[in-house]
């Protein structure tokens, strides 16, 4: 552990405390992980999940451009065989249980974004122009797909398990291969 404090310390902490992102995704990291640590000052909180959450360290390595094969050994210990795009843009408060067989490869996320394992977003017909945007706090079940030139509003949860090939508008909850609305947040099943 001692290592790792180290590593921050003189490697990341320019980065930690210059990037408001990384900041927001340790705080709503702290939230989802129900840690106990919310006194923390942001440095404190950043640091406390790399060294306890190899989740988190996945997300910090995309957002601070990482590419550092120590810092994978120190932060990583399993590989998670996972991927986010460098050109898909995510909004703060980004958070993740167990990355393992994820691709993000998004026009643009919103803020809160919450994902779990096994998820694929990302083209159609290997056309790149053709890909997902999604609104903000957004929730994805394991195992999801979300493929195309498509809208996810805001606020909709993804069940997980499912195919997602059509706009879903705000305040959803959708699931299903095709996924289809469950019911709207505050309304009854359509």
């Amino acid at each position: 552990m001692a290592i790792k404090k180290l590593y921050i310390h003189f490697f990341l902490r320019n980065v930690i405390n210059k990037n408001e992102f990384i900041q927001a995704d340790a705080f709503r990291g702290m939230l989802v992980y129900q840690c106990n640590k919310m006194h923390f000052s942001s440095y404190q909180k950043v640091a406390h999940m790399l060294i306890y959450y190899p989740a988190f360290a996945f997300i910090f390595r995309f957002r601070a451009g990482v590419r550092s094969t120590l810092f994978e050994r120190l932060f990583m210990p399993k590989p998670f065989a996972a991927k986010i795009f460098s050109g898909t843009q995510i909004g703060k408060g980004m958070a993740c249980f167990h990355p393992y067989g994820t691709v993000i490869n998004a026009k643009s996320i919103g803020k809160n974004f919450l994902f779990r394992n096994g998820l694929t977003i990302g083209n159609k017909n290997d056309d790149n122009t053709q890909i997902p945007e999604i609104g903000d706090d957004v929730a994805v079940g394991a195992n999801v797909v979300i493929i195309g030139k498509i809208r996810i509003g805001n606020n909709v949860t993804v069940g997980a398990g499912s195919v997602v090939v059509k706009d879903v508008p705000d305040n959803a909850i959708i699931a299903g291969n095709p996924a289809r609305i469950i019911r709207l947040k505050g309304k009854e099943a359509q």
